[in-house]
């Protein structure tokens, strides 16, 4: 071995890349400790209108731990991202003292049931809001299909001039939506003869032919049926039937 140069030469080589790597280390390990480079600044980005800015840095005072080089980043998007309203977090450290912390916050689209709210991703959260928002309701885990049709209902009946205010899923997966009118939609299931978004085309369509030939308020709707619907106008009188709604064909 050694007579050997050129293996002498490649022990060499590796002692070298082996002191070098453990020489980092070291370096590494006392900037981690060195108490010359604090974090002095948290930086908060995004579009923040219920997030206060005094709540995320009382939310982080004493409680992260380390120097710029040291703190640990998911522990900071960990504590940041309990705080009410807050959907997202992202932090980096910004040189040579600071954190930068950018927030995304939810956007209420309704209310669910339990005082909570869901966003517009159809995510749950606690928060309270004075705006005035549809009222939404489901099985546990049904947040999204719910979000997806409170917009088809929406988008569907703005032609109209209406818009869903409370949209409900039964356990039974059927649906049921009151207007802003006052009228109440029992959609059904979705069918595969006969889909709730069919049904509802169908009514929407027939909707100011039968608003103009009555000349009533009308009260609720019967959609659940393949090839029409029935309807309930309060003040008119209701034929002898099993059924407590005025039976209509569209």
């Amino acid at each position: 071995m050694w007579d050997n140069p050129r293996l002498l030469n490649l022990v060499a080589d590796v002692l070298y890349a082996a002191a070098a790597v453990l020489l980092a280390m070291l370096l590494w390990h006392a900037a981690l400790r060195a108490p010359q480079a604090p974090v002095r600044a948290v930086t908060l980005t995004g579009e923040l209108t219920q997030v206060d800015a005094r709540a995320v840095q009382e939310r982080l005072a004493g409680r992260v731990a380390g120097n710029f080089f040291g703190v640990n980043l998911d522990q900071v998007r960990q504590l940041v991202g309990e705080l009410a309203w807050v959907r997202a977090v992202e932090v980096r450290r910004e040189w040579p003292d600071r954190l930068v912390v950018r927030i995304e916050e939810h956007r209420p689209l309704a209310r669910w049931t339990g005082g909570r709210l869901v966003s517009e991703h159809g995510e749950l959260f606690e928060g309270t809001s004075d705006a005035a928002l549809p009222q939404l309701a489901g099985p546990p885990g049904a947040e999204r299909e719910v979000v997806r049709r409170y917009r088809a209902l929406r988008a569907r009946l703005a032609p109209l001039g209406l818009e869903p205010v409370q949209v409900t899923l039964s356990p039974r997966h059927a649906w049921q939506a009151r207007l802003s009118n006052g009228l109440v939609l029992a959609l059904g299931r979705d069918q595969a003869r006969s889909s709730v978004e069919d049904r509802l085309a169908r009514f929407v369509a027939a909707y100011p032919r039968i608003v103009a030939s009555l000349n009533q308020r009308l009260e609720y709707v019967d959609l659940r049926y393949p090839n029409g619907f029935a309807l309930r106008v309060p003040d008119l009188p209701q034929a002898a039937d099993p059924d407590p709604a005025a039976r209509r064909r569209g």
